[in-house]
């Protein structure tokens, strides 16, 4: 990151397999609508860092997507993305704040069904960074 923003870079400077060794050595995830993993797969994201296709994501492709967020993954963090996940199978859609905070209560308590719980993990919102990382399509009412 610089200036707080991720650092993008260019597709002509990863011509050179050093540099692309660098680069992944360094950050382990490449910003240009693909998440690169470690073990060398690459994953193709849309404009937004979502998903392009579902059915790629998998607890590395989680843990790749939640490295460019600065995230490191804990078990409370997986209880909610697999919660998002289990939403989304039911219903067929990922679910935007009011309706993840209400799903979570449901199914987890009111003590994490609580947005300052969401926020405490998945900072800035919850329902879009959550979906992000679960390897949902980004929430309809979300800004």
């Amino acid at each position: 990151h610089i200036g707080g923003r991720p650092y993008r870079i260019r597709r002509s400077c990863l011509c050179s397999p050093a540099i692309r060794s660098l680069v992944l050595n360094i950050y382990g995830t490449l910003h240009m609508n693909c998440l690169l993993l470690k073990d060398q797969r690459r994953i193709e994201l849309d404009e937004d860092g979502y998903l392009r296709c579902l059915e790629d994501w998998d607890e590395d492709v989680a843990a790749g997507l939640a490295s460019a967020a600065s995230l490191q993954l804990s078990a409370a963090h997986w209880e909610i993305i697999l919660l998002l996940r289990e939403f989304y199978a039911a219903h067929g859609l990922s679910p935007a704040m009011r309706a993840l905070v209400k799903f979570t209560s449901r199914k987890l308590g009111p003590d994490k069904g609580r947005s300052v719980y969401l926020l405490t993990l998945f900072p800035g919102n919850p329902a879009l960074l959550g979906a992000k990382i679960a390897g949902l399509p980004r929430p309809e009412n979300c800004f």
